[in-house]
């Protein structure tokens, strides 16, 4: 299966991989199966979500994966549930989509093992840093952020769109609905 990607770099425009190497579909079904954040100035830097399952009508689990040099870190059950109060994922990335005409400070959307922070930055890119933690009412564990950076416009949207597909598969309305 191929995978689409999205591209990063704090220092330059970012730029979506060419078809030839993307697909958020598997070759069974329509439904996107995975898909990963990375950067082209550093292909070994991305976050990459995959095994998307149901566990009921308002909550999904997937597998989150952050890597970059040195470090991979990888969360096999991330839930998300109607009842987290954060919001829909795919709802808060198509927020700051609609704002791309930039911000103050950091936006943040929170569940019990993903923290996604988005800081709007100079030239129209928006820094998005995506931190895992297995665990954040344990004393003892560990958190790991890996920050990709998109455009604030069409890469951004696109990004929203593939994590609505994402969250969303298998489902006629949006989670809890």
């Amino acid at each position: 299966m191929l995978i689409r990607l999205l591209g990063d770099s704090a220092t330059a425009p970012t730029h979506l991989v060419p078809s030839q190497h993307v697909s958020a579909f598997s070759e069974e079904s329509p439904e996107p199966s995975e898909f990963v954040i990375r950067c082209p100035q550093t292909p070994s830097t991305y976050v990459r979500f995959c095994d998307w399952s149901r566990l009921d009508e308002y909550v999904v689990a997937f597998t989150v994966e952050g890597v970059a040099a040195g470090m991979r870190a990888r969360l096999d059950s991330v839930r998300i549930s109607y009842w987290d109060g954060a919001g829909p994922l795919d709802a808060f990335l198509a927020t700051l989509a609609r704002d791309f005409r930039g911000w103050e400070g950091e936006r943040t959307w929170v569940t019990n093992q993903l923290v996604v922070t988005a800081t709007f930055r100079s030239g129209g890119h928006v820094r998005l840093c995506w931190t895992l933690r297995p665990d954040f009412s344990v004393d003892d564990s560990w958190e790991c952020s890996v920050t990709t950076t998109v455009e604030a416009g069409e890469q951004l949207s696109w990004l929203a769109d593939e994590m609505q597909g994402f969250l969303q598969q298998g489902q006629a309305a949006p989670l809890g609905s």
